[in-house]
């Protein structure tokens, strides 16, 4: 009796110990906002402690507290069935943790801003923003005026992405205009109906990531994860809508073999972010795996086209010509936060890391185009093991392909991590933490592309140490656990 009480306290301990770390990572947000009242002029990006206190303490602080909050998480995986006895339990202690993050600032990152931004001259003020940009609305049609009642076009307006026209699918842009209707013109509100419905998808995220998967562990690896809080919910990234799609269209597949809404997701989810789209071959073979090659053929084409039609229609809702497409890949132009930045520091000619990129780039649509016909051709297909494979090209296309890298994109590779082995399981977690404890350079010594170069170097090294140290010890107990 006295073990099972024991036992109990412990597990309790450490419940409390995790909310009270997101507590103190939050905590710096709470002095701003009572101090200040509002977050309206907010500009003190890659600040933790958002004051001008000595960059060295500030990094040194955050990171303690990340430490902290990720021994516990990996304290909470190890005791995972001691500590939730069924998914409800899961759901409702990570609403508890994610509500935590409500009240925090994305020092982080400003995409926030923008997003409410752009939704805001998209809902008030009937503008296109695939071609008009904040900054041109403003300035261009002289509604200077309109900063004075507008908070919201007003934080809008100060932001780094001011002069960007949209960079995303057309879905995203539909939220952000949704979400910003519901501010009023307040920024204050704005942000928090915004983290609030991150904070939603995330819990719907962790629900579907059990549904699909029938295990309570892949809820706890997901929605407690320190780099999902800090990124998805407190750094208010649009990548936790991606994921969410995939999902669905996963459990559509796997669960309710419905592969026209599956496909149907999957385009939602590639009408915010496009990477989605290698999902689909997968998708639609595994769902004919048991047809003729001939009549597998013409499923893809069929369903092929159901996915560019289901994609499509956002489109209309603001496209005027092809140069949207365009400034989609924007963002391909533009290079942070990876390899690219060590080869353009130190080597010659300047053009080197495009010409990289692009042979990267053919070599990847070569290799995935063999990939694709050989599982056409495949007489028995499984899942997992094509899950496995389909994860690597992600992996690939991450840190390979994407020129303008960046910390969050890492969720990416989180709704298959089902279907990985444990070595692989364990390694995607620990990539996803050593991207934020990497991230903190940028606290150290302030945002510069340059300082892309020893985020690189640390990321790399820590996942050298960590494959080094999985060899020795590689293995999560997943487990056959129901509940």
């Amino acid at each position: 009796m006295i073990d099972k009480i024991k036992k109990f306290n412990i597990n309790q301990v450490i419940k409390i110990l995790f909310i009270l770390s997101s507590i103190l990572f939050v905590l710096p947000s709470i002095i701003y906002l009572i101090k200040n009242g509002t977050i309206l002029g907010f500009d003190k990006w890659y600040c933790f402690l958002l004051n001008n206190t000595n960059r060295n303490s500030q990094t040194l602080i955050y990171l303690i507290i990340l430490t902290i909050m990720t021994i516990l998480y990996c304290i909470i995986i190890k005791k995972q069935k001691e500590l939730f006895k069924n998914i409800r339990q899961i759901l409702i202690y990570t609403a508890i943790v994610s509500s935590i993050y409500l009240l925090s600032i994305s020092f982080m990152s400003s995409d926030i801003f923008y997003y409410l931004g752009i939704g805001r001259i998209d809902s008030k003020y009937n503008q296109n923003p695939y071609y008009t940009t904040i900054t041109d609305f403003v300035e261009t049609e002289n509604n200077r005026e309109l900063l004075e009642e507008d908070k919201v076009l007003e934080q809008g307006y100060i932001n780094v992405w001011a002069d960007t026209t949209v960079v995303y699918g057309p879905l995203w842009t539909i939220i952000c205009k949704i979400i910003a209707i519901f501010s009023f013109g307040n920024i204050d509100l704005g942000v928090f109906v915004f983290r609030l419905a991150n904070i939603l998808i995330h819990i719907l995220n962790c629900y579907l990531i059990y549904k699909i998967s029938n295990k309570k562990i892949f809820a706890v690896i997901y929605g407690l994860n320190p780099y999902m809080l800090i990124e998805g919910i407190m750094g208010v990234h649009n990548d936790i809508f991606v994921i969410s799609f995939i999902l669905l269209g996963l459990y559509f597949l796997l669960k309710k073999k419905n592969l026209f809404m599956s496909v149907i997701c999957l385009a939602m989810s590639c009408a915010i972010k496009y990477f989605a789209i290698i999902l689909l071959p997968l998708f639609v073979i595994y769902h004919f795996k048991d047809e003729k090659l001939s009549k597998r053929l013409i499923m893809c084409i069929k369903y092929g086209g159901i996915f560019v039609i289901a994609l499509i229609i956002p489109y209309l809702f603001y496209i005027q010509d092809i140069s949207v497409a365009a400034g989609l890949f924007t963002m391909q132009t533009r290079f942070a936060k990876n390899f690219y930045i060590m080869v353009m520091e130190y080597f010659t000619p300047q053009n080197l890391p495009t010409i990289i990129n692009k042979t990267l780039l053919i070599s990847f649509i070569i290799i995935y185009f063999f990939y694709c016909i050989i599982l056409l051709f495949k007489p028995k297909i499984k899942f997992k093991k094509e899950a496995k494979s389909i994860e690597y090209f992600l992996i690939a296309f991450l840190f390979l392909l994407i020129t303008n890298f960046q910390p969050w994109y890492i969720m990416w590779i989180f709704p298959l991590i089902i279907w990985q082995s444990s070595k692989n399981m364990k390694l995607i977690i620990q990539i996803s933490l050593i991207a934020q404890f990497s991230n903190s350079i940028f606290l150290a010594y302030s945002e510069n592309w340059k300082n892309g170069t020893p985020f690189t170097f640390f990321m790399l090294l820590g996942l050298t140490l960590c494959i080094y140290f999985n060899n020795k010890k590689p293995y999560i107990y997943t487990g056959k656990e129901r509940g």
